[in-house]
């Protein structure tokens, strides 16, 4: 019965929520099985170009490491901080956010070449954790229980821990980078004079994943219209 009520209250989170954290769990729980490896996760350059082993482009972004306190840590965040995203500014925009996911992880990939990063779902984290806090900046966050400071301080304080959990200060900088980049572009440039909106979200994300909006124009046909119908 238990089970029966985590899964119901797992079915109401919003879908791409609900699919990353379910698809991160999942990955770990493989690898801890030993059904993988991950070895045959992380990104390697030379495996996705020359071998096609281009699963490592999506497979890097679901192993936090074998299950512990940091791997918690890490699932905590993603699922908080992604579905406050979802259910706030991303709100009845489920493309948007996909292409949200798409632009930051070709982005880390393309900057985590430079750093030989091999796993880069802790950068994801930080770029959701980035977002949210700027676009909530009035928002007051308890940190543990051991701080509270306005919601802009968040993705700073979230590096400071992961230093001490044992983490790598460029993934988690990666991600803030990544972050600023897309707030930039899709939050401040556009209001700025002369500004316009540079990330467009492809028609084919929408049309697949967003609900179709009604015309204004629309006029319902006779046999659509509440009342008796004439004949």
């Amino acid at each position: 019965m238990a089970w029966q009520g985590v899964a119901t209250e797992f079915l109401q989170v919003p879908a791409v929520t609900r699919t990353y954290t379910a698809a991160c769990v999942l990955t770990t729980a493989a690898v801890q099985l030993e059904l993988l490896s991950p070895f045959q996760l992380y990104f390697n350059p030379h495996l996705v170009f020359r071998k096609f082993q281009v699963w490592r482009l999506v497979t890097n972004f679901l192993f936090f490491g074998p299950l512990g306190f940091s791997f918690f840590f890490n699932m905590l965040f993603v699922f908080r901080y992604c579905r406050l995203l979802e259910e706030g500014s991303f709100r009845g925009r489920t493309a948007d956010f996909v292409f949200m996911f798409l632009f930051g992880g070709v982005l880390m990939i393309l900057l985590g070449l430079l750093g030989s990063l091999f796993f880069l779902g802790q950068a994801l984290t930080a770029m959701l954790v980035y977002v949210w806090s700027r676009r909530s900046p009035r928002v007051r966050v308890n940190f543990f229980g051991l701080l509270t400071f306005q919601a802009p301080f968040l993705p700073w304080a979230l590096m400071g821990f992961s230093m001490l959990l044992g983490n790598s200060i460029l993934v988690d900088l990666l991600g803030i980078v990544v972050g600023h980049i897309y707030y930039f572009l899709e939050d401040v440039f556009p209001n700025q004079p002369g500004g316009k909106r540079l990330l467009l979200t492809p028609g084919f994300l929408k049309l697949l994943l967003d609900a179709p909006e009604e015309d204004p124009n629309y006029l319902p046909l006779p046999e659509e219209q509440p009342g008796p119908l004439q004949q």
